[in-house]
């Protein structure tokens, strides 16, 4: 690797600036599960909730780590399927790069799921589809846009997510401390903490409960493909790699501990997908029509994570595309510096979901999502093997690095256990089994076929770049 180069951002328009970087790095860890998904969290775990949050938190925050090693020395619109090509081989590149573009890519036709049912609910003369279709097409338009265009609109979106988890923070802990005066009954102080116990299902729970938060945290990392696209990658990757632990510190654990506090874990309204954890919290509070707050919240949130995925899918074909792993089209720009093929392409699942959707259908996009469902999990575990093959190679060649990874190699391993450990569990346990086995099955299926194009187009490259050095010699 070379020091701070652009990777394969050549074709790439630099356009995003700190500010838009700080907020995409905080975007990234907030999406519409931690105001909905959060509370099938407590429910299963009880108040140890928090702790299943903290660790997630913790293994994020060395992924991070780790990650951000790699993306200081070397930034790259690809980042750590880049990396995983470079450190593991080839197909590794190729499975990691598709798997992940397949989870967003489907994340996707989820999101404009959500957002076109809280229009709905607002507007209920147009149907879900139409909004969904209007909502992808909206953001398909700003992803074709110079890059600057993402960076405003994740700007304003983070920043409407900010202010209402810091209103949250603020009126629950005001109620904790029993100075909110227009709280219902039992929503004030501690006492829902131990009033059932705080683990009232046991250790296992939390365990279960590890791969919903995972599911909540994934999203950090794209701050590292963001940051190829500004100035100075390197100083951004630094600033938002130290910054990670607070922000999971604040929205997440910070976050569900008042809600733990405040309301019973058995409250059947938590695992209701139409309220979610902040709309019970704050109507317990006695705020006024805080559904409808938190579902212009949840909307943001949701337009905000299909903006990030799309931009990132996009990106990432544009990775894949120029390392010869993807059709050579999904590489291609338009005069925005936008690689337009690969906006249009990421959206298929979208619009597929739309006309599920409009069929009355969408409960069969349920299979497709059980395949991406521990997607994260593989991820952070590339991203771990990854930076211990490559922090080896380069502590061989004598090269200094400015941006470490802490106790290395000790943490790196803890990490690689941890995250296998947890699958194990999850097969063992049963609660998230076929997440488990479909995922996996995916990404056999796409190291077949990286095997299968390594020996076919891959072959073909080197006999063609060995004939080309013939021709010159």
């Amino acid at each position: 690797m070379t020091q701070a180069n652009e990777g394969n951002t050549s074709d790439l328009k630099h356009g995003l600036k700190s500010r838009h970087l700080t907020m995409i790095s905080i975007a990234g860890v907030i999406g519409g599960s931690l105001f909905i998904g959060s509370g099938n969290v407590i429910a299963s775990a009880g108040p140890a909730a928090v702790i299943a949050y903290a660790l997630g938190g913790l293994l994020i925050l060395l992924v991070m780590r780790m990650l951000g090693e790699m993306a200081v020395l070397n930034p790259d619109t690809g980042s750590f399927s880049t990396y995983a090509d470079r450190a593991i081989g080839r197909w590794a590149g190729f499975t990691i790069g598709w798997l992940y573009w397949c989870s967003w890519a489907l994340l996707m036709g989820w999101e404009a799921y959500v957002a076109g049912k809280i229009l709905n609910s607002w507007f209920p003369l147009i149907p879900i589809w139409v909004y969904m279709f209007a909502v992808i097409g909206a953001l398909i338009l700003v992803n074709l846009q110079n890059v600057k265009s993402y960076g405003e609109f994740e700007f304003w979106f983070a920043l409407i997510k900010v202010i209402a988890i810091v209103i949250f923070l603020v009126i629950g802990s005001l109620a904790v401390l029993h100075i909110w005066p227009w709280s219902q009954p039992g929503a004030q102080g501690f006492s829902n903490l131990t009033a059932q116990g705080f683990m009232p299902n046991g250790f296992s729970s939390i365990i279960t409960a590890l791969l919903g938060v995972m599911f909540a945290y994934i999203g950090a990392e794209i701050v590292t493909v963001a940051a190829a696209e500004s100035d100075n990658p390197a100083r951004e990757i630094r600033k938002a790699s130290n910054s990670v632990v607070w922000r999971i510190l604040l929205f997440y654990v910070g976050s569900m501990f008042i809600t733990v506090c405040l309301i019973p874990y058995n409250n059947p309204l938590l695992k209701d997908a139409t309220w979610g954890t902040y709309s019970v919290t704050l109507t317990a509070l006695g705020i006024p029509e805080a559904r409808h707050i938190v579902n212009f919240v949840v909307l943001t949130s949701v337009c905000s994570c299909f903006n990030s995925a799309l931009y990132t899918c996009s990106r990432m074909l544009f990775s894949l595309s120029k390392r010869g792993d993807a059709p050579k089209s999904f590489g291609s720009i338009n005069s925005k510096g936008s690689p337009s093929v690969g906006v249009f392409v990421s959206c298929i699942f979208a619009v597929f979901a739309a006309i599920l959707t409009a069929t009355n259908s969408m409960d069969v996009y349920d299979i497709f999502m059980l395949a991406t469902g521990t997607a994260a999990l593989y991820v952070y575990l590339t991203i771990a093997c990854s930076q211990l093959r490559l922090r080896q190679k380069i502590e061989a060649s004598g090269q200094k690095l400015e941006f470490k990874m802490w106790l290395f190699p000790g943490l790196t391993y803890a990490v690689i256990f941890t995250i296998v450990g947890a699958i194990i569990a999850m097969l063992i346990e049963g609660t998230y089994f076929k997440e488990v086995i479909y995922t996996s099955g995916l990404a056999l299926f796409i190291v077949i076929l990286g095997v299968c194009a390594q020996k076919f187009n891959w072959g073909k490259e080197q006999q063609a770049a060995l004939k080309e050095e013939k021709n010159l010699g």
